[in-house]
């Protein structure tokens, strides 16, 4: 709940640039001097840069969730019960040790998205989280391919 809180309150100050930058792109367009302008489709192409990449991280994670939902639903969730830090993250360690199991799993059928979920909580316990996320990303690539072939 603390992270769509955060992410929340994070959409909300973005928005909140981008209105006022907005203001100030337009106040610089109508200058009509050429550094004004320049500055002002600049304070106009950044908000927007920043608007799309944030679009795409919540379409990620509501994506991932999705997912991750389906395959809870079937039953596929990983069910170790790992020693957690007082954060709540798993150890390390203890992370790294299921690396393994769901490694093979992928090698054995890389065009699971489960095992790739799967694949993705381990690298997430062993503290990859490049590696997690860019698994995460070929789970739904390949649930959605899945879902359109039925």
């Amino acid at each position: 709940m603390r992270v769509r809180i955060a992410v929340a309150v994070m959409t909300v100050l973005l928005l909140l640039y981008v209105v006022l930058a907005g203001q100030r792109a337009l106040v610089l367009l109508s200058s009509g001097e050429a550094v004004g302008v320049v500055m002002g489709v600049a304070l106009l192409v950044l908000p927007l840069l920043a608007l799309w990449a944030i679009g795409r991280e919540l379409w990620f994670g509501v994506r991932a969730q999705q997912i991750g939902e389906r395959l809870d639903a079937e039953g596929g969730l990983p069910d170790e019960d790992l020693p957690v830090r007082p954060s709540g993250r798993i150890e390390r360690a203890d992370g790294a040790a299921l690396f393994p199991r769901y490694r093979a799993e992928v090698e054995a059928d890389p065009a699971d998205w489960r095992a790739r979920y799967r694949l993705a909580l381990a690298y997430d316990a062993a503290g990859d989280r490049r590696r997690a996320r860019d698994a995460v990303r070929t789970a739904i690539r390949l649930e959605a391919a899945e879902r359109r072939g039925r």
